[in-house]
């Protein structure tokens, strides 16, 4: 039976009020398309009684915070924003393990969404849990931020009652319930950006230097490489240096790698095959525009073996 998303958003309401009853909930959202459907179907459901918070924790896109603060405001939703860098970069120092980092990330989220909870005398969270964040943790793939109880740990340990609304659906459905729901395309078809942001795009640790580089290279990334089969496009910054010239001078410098993939469900992907002008026209602008980058590489390798993020 083909998936309706009109169904969808009927029974997932009449299961929010009920859960959650008159009591307030918390969504925290990143401008992803999977938290603020969230939040959407939450103000259909619970109306007046929610908070929709977003964590700048210094790992998002460039002008993130804004861009999602004009939206909710223009549906007449209060955005919250709490500014967090400072704990989540302090967590994140001397790590390079990546699923140290996630785990770090993780439960400095939880903490703060904890702290939250208190503040704003909230009962329960609602969070953009997906199927695919599951079947990635459970399979031991990678620990995905937003998975608690699938990998042993009790929300409750942070303070928290979780709801998971979309946890039995894919990327291709949410957006399906996002265009429903209201959201524009501009975040209904935005490509997937994961809750620990710019740090699943960094090899080795996560400072703010090295946050700025990626940040550059992922606005011109996403800017220049467009298209509705691509699933996901990201540059990621290398642990390794290699070697470089700089006006007439040998410099060791920073490599940073592009990927673009095909996929429907995130379980499995194909790189995109991306012309070589465009290409070409996408490394001479991190060159020029991000500093101490000297090489650009293109990443061909599918899902399996490799996974569509770096970490």
């Amino acid at each position: 039976m083909a998936f309706s998303p009109i169904k969808f958003i009927s029974e997932k309401t009449k299961e929010l009020k009920v859960k959650i009853g008159n009591s307030r909930a918390i969504i925290a959202t990143s401008g992803g398309v999977d938290s603020m459907t969230c939040a959407m179907l939450a103000r259909k459901s619970l109306g007046e009684n929610i908070v929709v918070l977003f964590l700048d924790d210094g790992l998002m896109r460039e002008g993130e915070p804004e861009e999602v603060r004009k939206f909710f405001e223009s549906v007449g939703i209060n955005l919250e924003i709490w500014d967090v860098k400072e704990s989540f970069f302090e967590a994140l120092k001397g790590k390079v393990d990546p699923e140290e980092k996630r785990i770090a990330f993780r439960d400095t989220f939880y903490r703060t969404l904890g702290q939250a909870v208190k503040s704003y005398s909230v009962d329960f969270l609602i969070q953009g849990t997906i199927a695919a964040d599951i079947v990635e943790t459970q399979k031991g793939i990678k620990t995905q931020h937003n998975v608690l109880s699938q990998i042993g740990l009790n929300p409750a340990t942070f303070g928290l009652q979780v709801v998971e609304p979309l946890r039995e659906l894919y990327k291709h459905q949410v957006r399906e319930v996002a265009k429903k729901l209201g959201l524009p395309n501009k975040f209904a078809e935005r490509k997937p950006f994961p809750g620990p942001g710019l740090a699943t795009r960094i090899i080795g640790e996560v400072v703010p230097e090295r946050v700025e580089k990626i940040r550059k290279a992922t606005k011109i990334v996403e800017m220049s490489i467009t298209g509705a089969s691509i699933f996901q496009v990201m540059a990621v910054l290398l642990s390794d240096k290699a070697t470089g010239m700089v006006q007439g001078k040998r410099m060791l410098g920073d490599i940073i790698a592009i990927r673009a993939v095909e996929s429907k469900d995130a379980l499995t992907a194909s790189p995109c095959k991306i012309p070589w002008a465009t290409l070409f026209k996408v490394r001479d602008r991190i060159l020029k525009e991000v500093p101490g980058v000297v090489k650009v590489v293109y990443d061909i390798t599918p899902k399996p073996p490799s996974t569509i993020e770096y970490i």
